[in-house]
């Protein structure tokens, strides 16, 4: 008597997304494409910056970004995320073809005001995990199941994906996102973020 099988898992269900038609984006290092990504279930706002044809089956020079509020938008010294946001646009600029996606998912998925509050136990003395922790919440709550149906939408198929994170390039695996390289992407090192980026070193293991 032959047993069968146990069926074969199916994979996570990808995030129904609404796509909003791209409008342009003059920076100053070139013009992208801006196109954003409404999550039907949550209603959360992702977005996409292209440039050049990256639907023409080559790999894709490209940062998969969460948002800091306080790095990108507000000059913080305390973390890298501003100046990695800005480095990847560059990078893309001067190659004339890549995509960013920057995904809502503030404080490594804890959220803007709870981020203020790890910052003040930082001030205190805690390092980045510590206060997470403190909080009660994991060392990384964001999600990267939202990248493979931004991917698709947009014709990518594979990527050269600039990172320091090893859980990123395994998240991507995990999606079925074919990453061909990882470019080091380690920037704008100071006196305010040496302790965070240590402690992303030798607790959450990002490759510098």
């Amino acid at each position: 008597m032959t047993s069968t099988p146990p069926p074969a898992s199916s994979p996570a269900p990808q995030p129904r997304l609404e796509i909003i038609p791209p409008c342009k984006l003059p920076t100053p290092w070139a013009t992208f494409d801006l196109t954003a990504f409404v999550e039907a279930e949550t209603g959360k706002e992702h977005l996409a910056l292209v440039l050049g044809d990256v639907a023409n089956g080559l790999p894709v020079l490209s940062r998969i970004h969460s948002e800091c509020l306080t790095g990108d938008a507000l000059f913080s010294q305390r973390c890298d995320c501003g100046a990695q946001l800005e480095w990847a646009l560059q990078k893309i600029a001067a190659e004339g073809r890549g995509v960013v996606l920057y995904l809502r998912q503030e404080g490594r998925g804890i959220g803007l005001v709870n981020k203020l509050r790890a910052y003040r136990l930082q001030d205190a003395g805690a390092d980045t995990v510590q206060a997470n922790h403190a909080l009660g919440f994991d060392s990384d709550l964001r999600d990267y199941s939202i990248v493979r149906p931004m991917l698709d939408a947009l014709g990518v198929h594979s990527l050269r994906l600039m990172t320091n994170n090893p859980r990123k390039l395994a998240a991507m695996q995990e999606a079925g996102v074919t990453v061909v390289e990882r470019l080091a992407h380690a920037v704008n090192r100071n006196p305010s973020n040496e302790r965070y980026l240590d402690t992303k070193s030798t607790k959450l293991g990002h490759l510098f």
